[in-house]
C-alpha cells in the first residue's frame, strides 16, 4: 500500500567518497535526494523539487530517483554542472565533508502533498532559499511541514544570519529534526533542553535531536522520551541522518499522526518512542552499508 504523498525539496548532488587508503567511488547524494529515497523505499509516494545539470553525473542520480520510485519535479535540469560533496572517510566510518554546490531550483510548484519536507543547504543557500521559503509558507496550513537543517557551517553565512532565517522557517514548520551537533552550532552555549523548548516554542508540534551512537530524543508539548541507537556494525555513516529523516515521516504517516502535527496538538510519550523507534531501525541498516543506501520495506520487515 503506498501512503503520502510527500513532496521533498531540496539539493540533488552526487557523493564522491574516498576512504583513508585511497579508494574512492561517486554515488548520488544530497540530504533532501537521500530523505526522498529512502520515504519511496518505504513505500510513500514522494516527489523530490531539486536543481540538476545536464551531464553523465546527473544522469546517474535521475537513474537513482527513478529505481527507487522518486518522482522529478519538472524543470530540474537547469544548473551548468552537477553538484558534488567529497566525502573523506575516516577510521571509525564517520565523514568529513568538501562541496562544489549550486542552489537554483525549478520555479515549478510541484504536486499536491501532505507533507512537505526541506532541509539542508536548500535552506539557506542563494539564490534558491528564498523560493524554499516561499513553497514553504503557501503549503503551510494545508500540509504537514518538515524541516532538517542538517548544518554545514564551512558553506553558511554568519550564524546570526542562519539562525534568523532558520527561525524564520520555524514558523512555518510542524517537525524539525536536527542532530546535536546542528544545536549546538546554531545555539552555542545553550543546553539542549533549553534549545529544544525554544524550538518548540517557535512553533514546530515535533522537535527531534539525533546523537549518532547515542541514540536520539524527541520532544512535544511537555513530553520528551530518549530512545537508544540500534546495535549495527557501521560501515560508514554516510546518509544515516538523512535515512534516519525518511524512517521518521514514513512512521508518522503509517501512525496516522499528520493531523495532530499540523493541528499543534502535543504527541503522547508513546508515540513518540514508536517514531524514535522506527526511525532508529531505518537508519542502522544504512549504516551498516557503504554509501547512502536507505533499506527498502521488504529489507525493515525482515529485521523486525
Amino acid at each position: 500500500m503506498t501512503i503520502g504523498p510527500v513532496l521533498v525539496i531540496g539539493e540533488a548532488l552526487v557523493d564522491v567518497v574516498r576512504h583513508a587508503g585511497g579508494d574512492s567511488f561517486e554515488a548520488p547524494g544530497g540530504s533532501p535526494l537521500n530523505v526522498a529515497v529512502a520515504l519511496s523505499r518505504l513505500g510513500v509516494d514522494t516527489s523530490l523539487l531539486t536543481a540538476l545539470a545536464i551531464d553523465a553525473r546527473t544522469d546517474s542520480i535521475v537513474d537513482h530517483l527513478t529505481r527507487s520510485g522518486v518522482a522529478l519535479v519538472e524543470g530540474a535540469r537547469r544548473l551548468p554542472r552537477t553538484s558534488t560533496a567529497t566525502a573523506v572517510l575516516r577510521a571509525d566510518g564517520s565523514a568529513a565533508y568538501e562541496f562544489d554546490l549550486a542552489w537554483d531550483p525549478t520555479p515549478h510548484v510541484g504536486p499536491s502533498a501532505r507533507v512537505v519536507h526541506a532541509g539542508s543547504l536548500a535552506l539557506f543557500l542563494q539564490p534558491g532559499e528564498a523560493l524554499v521559503r516561499q513553497r514553504l509558507e503557501e503549503r503551510a496550513g494545508t500540509a504537514m511541514i518538515s524541516l532538517d537543517p542538517n548544518i554545514r557551517p564551512t558553506l553558511l553565512p554568519d550564524l546570526q544570519v542562519v539562525r534568523r532565517g532558520f527561525e524564520r522557517l520555524l514558523r512555518s514548520a510542524n517537525v524539525v529534526k536536527l542532530s546535536n551537533e546542528d544545536l549546538a552550532w546554531l545555539y552555542p552555549h545553550v543546553a539542549e533542553r533549553d534549545a529544544v523548548r525554544r524550538l518548540l516554542d517557535a512553533g514546530p508540534s515535533l522537535v527531534v535531536v539525533t546523537r549518532g551512537a547515542e541514540g536520539c530524543a524527541l520532544a512535544s508539548g511537555a513530553a520528551q522520551v530518549d530512545v537508544a541507537a540500534v546495535p549495527t556494525d557501521v560501515v560508514d555513516t554516510i546518509g544515516a541522518g538523512d535515512s534516519f529523516m525518511g524512517g521518521l515521516l514514513w512512521q508518522v504517516l503509517v501512525s496516522d499522526l499528520v493531523d495532530d502535527l499540523t493541528g499543534g496538538r502535543s504527541l503522547s510519550p508513546g508515540d513518540l518512542a514508536d517514531l524514535g523507534v522506527a526511525a532508529a531501525r531505518v537508519a542502522a541498516i544504512t549504516v551498516s552499508r557503504s554509501g547512502a543506501d536507505p533499506p527498502w520495506l521488504a529489507e525493515l520487515s525482515e529485521r523486525a
